[in-house]
């Protein structure tokens, strides 16, 4: 059908497209704000542009205009998003205002915790939403930078839809969308999604495969009440690609490194497995009008084996957070097989609207309970030799398994309210709080180093907003967040084993948004307080885990969406002062956290050609900063600018709606340091990708 498709298009006119195309829609969106919602905010269905908060949502549409297939590529989308550790073949990693996700704790599904430690399949989800800033009002422990959030698409009537794509230099993938609703007034309703790709990147030593099955079904049992449901099984098998790394005390230049070069190319390197499935039921039922209660229940269950050829230090120059200075590293067979990560959750709500006081309240009393369990064998984490950053040298493999792994059981509870009170005609506060209740253990699988305590956290939130009119609106807000850690339970630490008090974040934020037919624009200005902690040793080896000081970044963000006759216009812009403050250690203390930009730009761009109705020409612009390399600072990688051009042509043909994609991703060819990450007490440099093409048909029937 595809090449059929592509023979009837070459033979057509100008004239005979402008035809086929004359009841296409002109107008092509970059992205969506006006009454878009995001469920992330946990406000229910008020508008983006009405949240005294920022947000955004990513829908489908979009993400395919981008040529979005895995989480990381969203970072082309908005300042305020950049990588952290994104390797190829691997779980995606994000940081958002500067802070690094925990993909144990800041990402959602539906509104339901998950866990992220695995590829997440993108053919089945409806849009991304993302909420920056603090997240102690959504989620009990989390990292501040935000929530990630992933909605699944729900039946429809009458969708009967197929793409097929490909990009350079060789991968592959089909999907098909297929849906529909029954009975009287459609009230039942199912759809299935399902994708498979054949991975074939410009990364060398990368091939593999990606495959997904979802189910969604649905049922309205009565006036008011309905029932959801869902199932997905997905699983990714590809080589990882780990991070070049500074050579001894210099920077490699990026324009020398070819970043087609995958370090994990031994004869016995094998690919990392990310397998997931997950399912959900969701009731939810009107009461009376503005009340409903719903009970939403989740599973997911992961299974990952997690192999590379690991390049780690360099102890020829005794040095183990960077590389060797003729380019050479100490080179690892690491291999943790059969893990096992299991996530259950289930949620309660009341929601409802009620006259207090004389005011209006809009509130949802809510209570999650989740639990965790990871379960791993012991892994082989061997020295093999040393290797090149050319990837030229070949080394035995070790898969004995010499190390012990860590399982982990948590368990919370989280009671939450939320309130939206109204004030007077134009003004509203804001105003939530969640108390969680947390039981975490941890032992090794030795049975050694056993960890087991409890903690009880209180996030309070407090906003207010005002509309200057009916198309613009100020707002100020003030919120915690909170993180818990516990010291390795190891002999070298003094207080081994010991949880430390929770570190509550803190933000302020305040901004404005207008919103109208022709622009929507938002400026926000944030602050936040996230306090750390680090080790202490003397010279004997004996150590310490305390609190040091914190990590503070005050920002700027900005952001406009424009129509302007033939042209879909959206920008974003994000000025960041991130600093460590109050740290015992005068080597950090003032410096900006490894692998933040002070600057970001993300720009979108679609011109409708008014000659051809249906066709849109679309240019991405991503410009991130210098960022530092080391936590001292001593060492800058310099900024970059990535620009993407493509076109989006949607067409009838016998009765079949066709939309053609096609794009070049970094046009100039442009090399630099994507990514400078400081993990695992070790630097890794992400090249940015080669120039690389694509293009994809889908077809409705």
């Amino acid at each position: 059908m595809a090449f059929r498709s592509h023979c009837v298009l070459g033979t057509l006119t100008l004239a005979a497209l402008q035809a086929l195309a004359q009841d296409t829609p002109q107008t092509v969106t970059v992205t969506g704000r006006g009454t878009t919602t995001a469920t992330v905010a946990g406000f229910g269905n008020v508008p983006l542009g009405k949240l005294p908060m920022s947000a955004i949502s990513l829908g489908n549409g979009q993400l395919e205009d981008a040529a979005v297939s895995t989480l990381a590529d969203i970072t082309r989308l908005d300042a305020s998003l950049s990588d952290a550790y994104n390797s190829p073949g691997y779980w995606s990693s994000l940081t958002i205002r500067g802070f690094v996700l925990d993909n144990r704790y800041n990402y959602r599904r539906d509104g339901l915790p998950i866990n992220a430690e695995t590829a997440i399949g993108l053919a089945n989800k409806q849009s991304i939403e993302v909420l920056k800033g603090t997240s102690g009002l959504q989620a009990g422990t989390s990292a501040p930078g935000g929530l990630v959030n992933f909605v699944v698409k729900r039946p429809t009537a009458g969708l009967r839809a197929a793409a097929i794509g490909w990009a350079q230099d060789g991968s592959v993938g089909a999907s098909v969308d297929l849906s529909e609703r029954s009975g009287a007034s459609g009230a039942f309703g199912w759809r299935i999604n399902a994708a498979a790709e054949k991975l074939d990147p410009q990364l060398r030593d990368a091939e593999g495969r990606r495959h997904l099955l979802a189910l969604a079904a649905d049922a309205r049992l009565s006036p008011g009440s309905q029932l959801e449901g869902e199932l997905e099984w997905s699983r990714q098998r590809q080589p990882s690609m780990p991070g070049f790394s500074l050579l001894g005390g210099r920077l490699p230049d990026a324009q020398a490194i070819d970043p087609r070069i995958n370090l994990n190319n031994q004869p016995w390197s094998l690919p990392v497995v990310l397998e997931g499935r997950t399912a959900s039921l969701r009731w939810t039922h009107e009461l009376r009008p503005d009340w409903r209660i719903s009970a939403h229940a989740m599973a997911q269950r992961l299974k990952s084996d997690d192999r590379v050829a690991f390049p780690f230090g360099c102890s020829a120059e005794n040095n183990y957070d960077r590389y060797c200075s003729d380019g050479s590293f100490d080179l690892y067979d690491f291999r943790s097989e059969g893990e096992r990560r299991d996530t259950d959750a289930l949620d309660l709500a009341l929601s409802g609207r009620a006259m207090l006081g004389g005011m209006d309240h809009r509130f949802t009393i809510g209570l999650l309970a989740s639990r965790f369990e990871a379960r791993f064998n012991r892994q082989a984490y061997n020295w093999v030799g040393v290797g090149q950053i050319d990837g030229s040298v070949i080394t035995p493999a070790d898969p004995t398994l010499t190390d012990e792994n860590t399982n982990r059981d948590e368990r919370s509870t989280e009671l939450r309210l939320q309130d939206q009170i109204t004030l007077g005609q134009d003004t509203t506060l804001w105003a939530g709080l969640r108390s969680s209740r947390i039981a975490r253990a941890s032992v090794r699988t030795d049975g050694s180093r056993g960890t087991d305590y409890h903690q009880q956290l209180t996030t309070p939130w407090l906003a207010l907003s005002h509309q200057l009119s009916p198309a613009a609106m100020v707002y100020a807000s003030w919120g915690q967040g909170v993180e818990s850690e516990v010291v390795p339970n190891r002999s070298f630490y003094a207080n081994a084993g010991q949880p430390l008090a929770a570190l509550k974040s803190r933000q302020i934020e305040a901004g404005i948004k207008r919103r109208s037919t022709a622009v929507d624009a938002g400026i926000t200005l944030f602050d936040i307080r996230r306090p750390m902690w680090a080790d202490f040793c003397d010279t004997d080896g004996q150590c310490v885990r305390l609190a040091d000081g914190a990590q503070r970044h005050r920002g700027l963000e900005a952001d406009a969406e424009a129509r302007l006759g033939a042209w879909n216009l959206r920008g974003s812009v994000m000025w960041l002062k991130a600093r460590r403050e109050g740290s015992i250690d005068a080597n950090v203390e003032n410096k900006r956290p490894a692998n933040v930009p002070a600057f970001a730009l993300k720009a979108q761009a679609a011109y409708n050609v008014p000659a051809l109705p249906g066709l849109a020409l679309l240019g991405f612009v991503t410009h991130e900063g210098d960022r530092a390399v080391l936590p001292d600072n001593s060492i800058i990688a310099g900024g970059w600018t990535r620009i993407d051009l493509g076109l989006r042509y949607a067409m009838k043909l016998d009765g079949h709606a066709l939309t053609w994609r096609a794009g070049v991703d970094n046009v100039a060819d442009r090399r630099a340091w994507k990514e400078t990450p400081y993990q695992f007490s070790h630097v890794y440099l992400y090249p940015l990708a080669p120039r690389r093409a694509h293009a994809s048909l889908n077809v409705q029937f």
